[in-house]
């Protein structure tokens, strides 16, 4: 799975952002090469703005974003070309078909064209929408726009793929079509970063689990070092979750 010999995935260091409170308050997280690693917290636990700053979307107040040993801060540009971000909106350009956005996608990463029609091709077929391809995607339900817009992240190929809320609205087969890809990503080497409230799919794709309250990280590991945190050998991800979250809280 993952591997320690190398340089994390991700190394946020002191992270802070402030709106009219802070959302992120000094946030310390450590992502390895190779894994997937789920993002958990409750509303407006700092999840998004966390992940919209790794991605360069948002500008931090303080801190430091490491990216496969790129500065994210002194070098976005470097650290984007390596990045893959989706959002829980999906955000495509209405009147381009499936296969006129990834070229366009593509384009704006400089993959050559070759290599972005076949890369387009293979995650079309990959996330059943093969026979969509020339449709414009104007046409299409928030699942198929979604798939879109998963594709369109993937097709420069990125070590990090950052996925915000990726499931919300999807039916079923679109769910499992998108946990597939990201699951063969990771057995490719690729490390995964997901926010969810989904708390059974985050129990059983995770490697790793991190749980953030208040912009602070405050607890983190498998899922048998969490139930280890809360002396529970057979409970459950939901069940950890709310307790370390109401202990987080009572002790705030």
């Amino acid at each position: 799975m993952y591997q320690d010999k190398i340089a994390p995935a991700l190394e946020i260091q002191s992270l802070r952002k402030r709106y009219e409170r802070p959302a992120v308050d000094g946030l310390d997280l450590r992502v390895r090469a190779g894994e997937f690693y789920m993002l958990l917290g409750p509303n407006g636990a700092g999840k998004t703005t966390t992940l919209r700053m790794v991605s360069g979307l948002l500008q931090p107040d303080e801190g430091t974003i490491s990216v496969f040993g790129i500065d994210a801060l002194a070098d976005p540009v470097g650290a984007k070309r390596i990045i893959g971000w989706l959002s829980d909106e999906p955000m495509i350009y209405d009147k381009l078909t499936p296969i006129e956005y990834l070229e366009f996608v593509a384009g704006l990463w400089s993959v050559e064209t070759t290599l972005a029609k076949n890369r387009a091709r293979d995650l079309l077929a990959w996330l059943g929408l093969e026979k969509h391809a020339h449709e414009r995607c104007e046409q299409f339900s928030r699942g198929m726009r979604q798939k879109v817009a998963l594709a369109g992240a993937l097709i420069h190929d990125p070590k990090l793929i950052i996925l915000d809320e990726p499931l919300t609205g999807l039916d079923a087969g679109s769910a499992r079509l998108v946990k597939n890809v990201l699951t063969e990503r990771v057995r490719e080497g690729n490390t995964v970063i997901m926010t969810t409230h989904i708390l059974e799919i985050a129990e059983r794709m995770a490697d790793r689990i991190g749980v953030i309250s208040s912009g602070k990280l405050i607890a983190e590991g498998t899922l048998r070092e969490l139930r280890d945190r809360v002396g529970q050998g057979d409970a459950t991800l939901e069940e950890m979750f709310l307790s370390i979250v109401e202990q987080d809280l009572a002790t705030a």
